[in-house]
């Protein structure tokens, strides 16, 4: 029972559950704009669940970004090592400019990189190791295709609010 949130100028802000969609619309929060085949039913009443609400004021809130995990830099690098180019699962990551040489653990010196090419290069700079980047490490965009990636798969009603 998810329910996508809309800000007032239906940018996607939330997913929540079911049962707090129906205490937002209840209060005068939020209106219905899709609606689900599921139905919650109390002894005296019954609600349809719906699937996308939108709020009736307009929130205001930071920019969201990606969270720094390993999982996000290998998706980032869409699993391939970022030395030789070879695409697979079994990836570490490597501190462009080693952390024992003043290097930082931020999205712009952290890349995927094979067990070899890690090993390779070691506690070693790029320069020093006479290896070179396939692409400059940067901040991935937090879009909301991006956030709601997952959830979408699972609700199609869902795609025509969130812009690719």
């Amino acid at each position: 029972m998810n329910v996508l949130v809309l800000n007032q100028n239906y940018e996607p802000l939330n997913v929540c559950n079911g049962r707090r969609a129906l205490v937002l619309v209840d209060g005068g929060k939020a209106e219905v704009l899709e609606i689900d085949g599921l139905v919650l039913r109390s002894p005296t009443r019954s609600w349809r669940v719906p699937s996308v609400i939108r709020l009736n004021h307009f929130i205001r809130r930071p920019r969201p970004r990606v969270r720094l995990t390993r999982r996000e830099v290998f998706l980032r690098d869409q699993y391939t090592c970022q030395y030789c180019g070879v695409q697979t699962r079994e990836l570490t990551l490597d501190h462009v400019v080693p952390k024992h040489r003043g290097g930082r653990h931020i999205w712009e010196n952290l890349v995927s990189a094979c067990r070899g090419c890690n090993h390779r290069k070691g506690g070693k700079t790029i320069d020093d190791a006479r290896m070179m980047l396939l692409h400059l490490p940067a901040e991935p965009k937090a879009t909301p295709q991006y956030i709601f990636q997952h959830y979408l798969r699972a609700n199609e009603a869902w795609q025509k609010f969130v812009p690719a």
